[in-house]
């Protein structure tokens, strides 16, 4: 049986780290993509000799052209300029727009039954794009985030509670940036409600500290934005949609009328499995839950007009 092959577009710290998770994980054969000579063929050939000491077999390619990504599964797209300190996601919207279509025409052509993987900031825009630009149905291009903020709400909470992170169950909604919505009602640590555990003061401010998680990060480094976390979520998206494990994650999809929102990328709970977002689900929110979701889809709606689609 012909293994699986995960193409990467960028080979900066997202999209190297990425390959690295799936490289390691063996979901399949790598290969990384960058405009910069040298970078992904370097990164490419350091990574295939960790496969001897960490005992997985891929092929990884390191290349500048987009003919090694022809007959991809999964593309994940991490091409892009990433934040500063003292910049919004959304401050990205117009440089990255222009890259990520550029580069979703490449994968399209070459990979016309692939599942897109977005990562690209501003998140919920970029994955706009790359539905748009690709012509591929809506279950095939897939954003991001949620699985990240998540991530980001869980290990604050675990920490607040001094429990392991993988007790905890949570989801973050909405667009990935300032508005995303922990989504307090459906937070739970082993069944047990996490309103029962913690004050709401506590939980306000880990809520604050999630949407805040990306800049805090940022701001430590100066130079760049996070990536350990946002790769580790984009690989196991990858993984759910190769394994076909139908795994029940915040994924941004393409909402028509789910939610209340037609017609835009949104942070909403998907079944992920072979064919991509195999169903929204639509879980109860209370009124305030509601409300602050349906703010977050007019942020990102107030984003998509700028994009010159």
């Amino acid at each position: 049986m012909a293994r699986a092959k995960i193409s990467i577009i960028g080979a900066g710290n997202v999209g190297a780290t990425a390959a690295h998770w799936a490289a390691a994980k063996e979901l399949g054969d790598v290969v990384l993509v960058d405009i910069v000579e040298g970078v992904p063929q370097g990164k490419a050939l350091d990574l295939a000799q960790a496969g001897p000491v960490e005992d997985f077999d891929a092929l990884i390619t390191g290349t500048n052209d987009y003919d090694a990504t022809a007959g991809s599964d999964i593309v994940i797209i991490t091409a892009g300029l990433p934040r500063k300190p003292g910049m919004s996601r959304d401050d990205l919207v117009a440089t990255n727009f222009k890259i990520v279509k550029e580069v979703t025409e490449q994968v399209a052509k070459r990979s016309p039954g692939a599942v897109l993987i977005i990562v690209s900031n501003p998140l919920d825009a970029m994955a706009q794009t790359a539905l748009k630009v690709s012509g591929f149905p809506k279950n095939r291009v897939v954003g991001m985030a949620g699985i990240l903020d998540s991530a980001r709400y869980r290990t604050f909470l675990g920490w607040e509670l001094g429990v392991s992170v993988e007790d905890i169950q949570a989801m973050v909604l909405g667009g990935h940036g300032d508005t995303m919505v922990p989504v307090v009602s459906a937070t739970t640590v082993s069944g047990i409600p996490v309103t029962s555990l913690i004050s709401r003061e506590k939980l306000d401010a880990i809520i604050q500290r999630t949407r805040d998680g990306g800049a805090e990060i940022v701001k430590f480094l100066k130079t760049g934005s996070a990536y350990y976390a946002p790769s580790a979520a984009a690989v196991q998206m990858a993984e759910a949609i190769l394994r076909d494990k139908r795994r029940v994650l915040p994924c941004a999809a393409y909402c028509e009328g789910e939610y209340g929102v037609r017609g835009l990328y949104l942070g909403v709970p998907v079944i992920l499995g072979r064919s991509g977002v195999e169903k929204i689900l639509e879980i109860p929110l209370t009124s305030d839950e509601r409300l602050a979701l349906n703010r977050s889809a007019a942020a990102v709606e107030e984003l998509v007009k700028l994009l010159p689609l």
